[in-house]
C-alpha cells in the first residue's frame, strides 16, 4: 500500500503543510509516501503531470484536497497507466463523493432529500424546492454546503416561500461559482443537538470514531449508537466516512456521506490513528 499527499505549492520537493503529519505517521509506519501535484490536476486538468512522481507497482490511497469525480477519474486513469492503481476506482469515488450516488441506499437514516441536475438555474431550483414541499429545508449541491454562510447560503426556513427560498439558492451559486458541482440539493431540515460527530469506513467496517473537523474538542460522547443498516448501506464503498448528529428525539442521523480519502481529519485524533485504521483495513 502506497500514501499519496499533495505537494506544498511554494515548495514542490515538500508535502502540503495540511497532510505532512500524515505523511510523517506512513513514513514512520514503513509506508512508501508518494507527492501528488494537486494544482496540475484539479486545477489546470493535467493528470499525467500531477502524478509524474508516483511510482508504478503499487496500490494506492489518497489522502488530499477535494477533487471533482472527472478530475479523479482522470488522476485514476493516469495512476493506471503507471501501473499504480487506486484502492477506490473511480465509480465508487463517485458514489462516495455525491449525494445523489449514496441518498438512494441510506433513505430513512438521513434527511429527505430532492436534486436537480445541470446549471444554478431558477427552474432547476424550484424543481427541487417544490419536490420538498413546505417547511425548512438546507441547501447544498451534490459535493458541499455552505453552512459557515447558514442564513445567507444554506438555510431556508420555507421551501413553499419560493422568492425567499430562490434568494438563498442564489446566494449559494454566487458563493460556488465555478466550483458548483452536479445540481442543487434540498434537504428537509431536522433539529439535531451537539455537536457531529465523524466515523471513517474501510471495506464496509466503522474504522474509527472520531471528532468532526469543525469541532475537535468536542469529542464523541460515550452512548453514539451508529444507525441500524448504516454497514449495509456502505458496502462497496473501500474507504468513506460518514457525519452523524442526534435528532432532537435522541436518534443518531447521517449528516452527510463523503470519500474518506478527501474527509479532514480533526485535529483532536493523531495521524498514526487514522493511518493505522485506513491502510490496515
Amino acid at each position: 500500500m502506497m500514501l499519496l499527499v499533495p505537494v506544498d505549492p511554494v515548495v514542490p520537493r515538500r508535502v502540503d503543510a495540511h497532510f505532512a503529519n500524515e505523511a510523517a505517521a506512513a513514513r514512520a509506519a514503513g509506508v512508501a509516501v508518494a507527492l501528488v501535484d494537486h494544482d496540475a490536476l484539479a486545477g489546470r486538468g493535467d493528470a499525467g503531470r500531477a502524478v509524474e512522481r508516483v511510482p508504478g507497482g503499487a496500490t494506492a490511497v489518497y489522502r488530499g484536497w477535494m477533487l471533482g469525480s472527472d478530475r479523479y477519474a482522470a488522476f485514476a486513469a493516469a495512476l493506471a497507466e503507471r501501473g499504480t492503481t487506486l484502492r477506490t476506482p473511480p465509480e465508487a469515488y463517485r458514489r462516495g463523493h455525491e449525494l445523489p450516488g449514496w441518498y438512494d441506499t441510506l433513505e430513512g437514516l438521513t434527511p429527505e432529500s430532492a436534486w436537480t441536475s445541470g446549471p444554478p438555474t431558477r427552474a432547476a431550483f424550484d424543481t427541487a424546492r417544490r419536490a420538498i414541499g413546505d417547511g425548512p429545508a438546507v441547501l447544498r449541491d451534490y459535493s458541499k454546503s455552505l453552512k459557515h454562510y447558514w442564513h445567507e447560503a444554506a438555510y431556508i426556513p420555507d421551501v413553499a416561500d419560493a422568492d425567499a427560498a430562490w434568494a438563498v439558492g442564489e446566494r449559494f451559486a454566487q458563493l460556488r461559482g465555478d466550483e458548483f458541482t452536479g445540481g442543487f440539493v434540498l434537504r428537509r431540515f431536522e433539529p439535531f443537538t451537539g455537536a457531529e460527530v465523524r466515523t471513517w469506513w474501510v471495506g464496509g467496517r466503522c474504522r474509527l470514531v472520531t471528532a468532526h473537523p469543525d469541532t475537535p474538542e468536542q469529542l464523541p460522547p460515550g452512548d453514539l449508537e451508529l444507525p441500524p443498516g448504516l454497514a449495509g448501506a456502505v458496502t462497496g464503498l473501500p474507504f468513506v466516512t460518514v457525519d452523524l448528529a442526534r435528532r432532537a428525539d435522541g436518534a443518531w442521523r447521517v449528516v452527510e456521506l463523503g470519500d474518506g480519502q478527501v474527509s479532514d481529519r480533526p485535529a483532536s485524533t493523531p495521524p498514526e490513528q487514522l493511518l493505522t485504521a485506513v491502510l490496515d483495513g
